[in-house]
């Protein structure tokens, strides 16, 4: 028991001791209150979302064919220059002559009874008109001459389909561009059934590109035709591309995140110019975007901290002179012991940096924070301590904490 006694009584010298020190060591201490000020100044002011997309031509034409059959001749190639209305393919003929043919055979019959029908007919017609044949010879003139105009209109459809399934046969460029896709080799069949086979892709002008970008559903509420953007391109990691937004599709695409179904990340395209002079960027590179929602360059503006400001107990004293006005946003400048209010009309602001649209002229020193200290003792914060101002949405340095102490 003596012995715990003793650790006891320790404790509480030490204890004692302690407070003693923090007692003679705060007097004399004095608190000290500087104050930051910074200049209205111009700076440029802008926000962005980013998004990734792929590079693709403005104007592409996939070229097929409508009729079946062997691939006989191929007049252009990959990265080919062609016009509009050149020969680039042919498909084999001889099977497409031959129904052109049969076709032709049936029509020239099929005329030759109608004409010898039509002509039976308007005799028939005249000699029942003056009573000389009977109703039943010249009914059956009229059912004869009726049914061959029905055939003759067959085979006159028929052979206008010969004739154009055998133009088909001939490919020809519909734009002029160059061919960035060949889809068949010669001697291949292709089959033209529920689906029109592809044989050649062609892009209209490669010096004009567009980027399509999906957009998150969190942020395409801030993205406007016109805004600029900004992307860059794996194959050229040291190049930065400007483009602009020229349209914004309504029609959303959802894709599962995580694995589960239940989840899904929904985004929607935006379609962004893009010029390519230089034929750098090519179909289908992924290019990571950065779109400007909010962008003004060269504004007046001040750190949006300033407007937070006011100067106020305990970083003010019975001394102190504070000029104040009534304002929703207003600067502070000082001059010795007083405090200045102007009310300022603001613009936009991305969190950081605020637009002064007026009340306040260019240059002009305002107060941005108090800093105090205490001589003898630690250093103090008062108002906004940190001399330099980061978005709340952008993670600290590691090791660093964003909640204030």
């Amino acid at each position: 028991m003596n012995k715990r006694k003793i650790i006891i009584t320790v404790l509480l010298i030490a204890v004692v001791a302690a407070v003693l020190i923090g007692i003679f060591a705060g007097k004399g201490a004095k608190t000290q209150i500087s104050f930051v000020t910074t200049p209205v100044a111009k700076s440029d002011i802008s926000n962005s979302v980013t998004a990734t997309g792929t590079i693709e031509p403005v104007t592409e034409v996939e070229v097929g064919t409508q009729v079946s059959g062997i691939i006989d001749k191929l007049y252009a190639d990959y990265n080919s220059v062609v016009t509009k209305g050149q020969l680039i393919a042919e498909m084999d003929k001889i099977t497409l002559q031959s129904e052109l043919a049969s076709a032709k055979a049936s029509y020239d019959g099929n005329k030759a009874e109608y004409d010898y029908q039509k002509r039976n007919y308007e005799r028939s017609k005249t000699l029942h008109e003056k009573q000389l044949i009977s109703e039943t010879d010249y009914e059956l003139a009229l059912y004869n001459y009726e049914k061959a105009k029905s055939q003759f209109d067959s085979s006159k459809a028929a052979l206008s389909k010969a004739q154009r399934n055998l133009s088909y046969a001939t490919i020809t460029s519909p734009i002029d561009g160059v061919v960035i896709d060949r889809a068949v080799e010669e001697g291949q069949t292709v089959a033209a059934g529920f689906e029109t086979p592809t044989l050649f892709t062609i892009a209209a002008d490669l010096t004009q590109m567009q980027v399509v970008a999906d957009v998150d559903e969190a942020d395409i509420g801030d993205v406007r035709e016109g805004q600029r953007v900004s992307f860059t391109v794996d194959a050229y990691p040291n190049d930065t591309f400007d483009g602009e937004v020229t349209q914004i599709r309504l029609g959303s695409t959802g894709s599962s995140s995580s694995g589960s179904s239940s989840e899904s990340v929904v985004t929607y395209e935006v379609v962004i110019s893009a010029q390519n002079p230089d034929l750098k960027l090519k179909p289908r590179l992924t290019a990571n975007v950065t779109i400007f929602t909010l962008d003004k360059q060269a504004v007046l503006s001040v750190p949006a901290k300033a407007l937070r400001f006011n100067p106020e107990p305990p970083i003010t004293s019975p001394e102190d002179v504070i000029v104040n006005v009534p304002s929703e946003h207003k600067l502070w400048t000082k001059q010795g012991n007083t405090f200045t209010a102007h009310p300022v009309e603001i613009g936009i602001s991305n969190g950081i940096q605020t637009e002064i649209v007026g009340g306040i002229a260019e240059g002009t020193p305002v107060v941005l924070e108090a800093n105090m200290s205490v001589q003898g003792g630690a250093s103090q914060g008062g108002g906004d301590n940190q001399n330099t101002e980061k978005s709340p949405f952008m993670p600290g340095p590691p090791g660093s904490s964003n909640k204030k102490k």
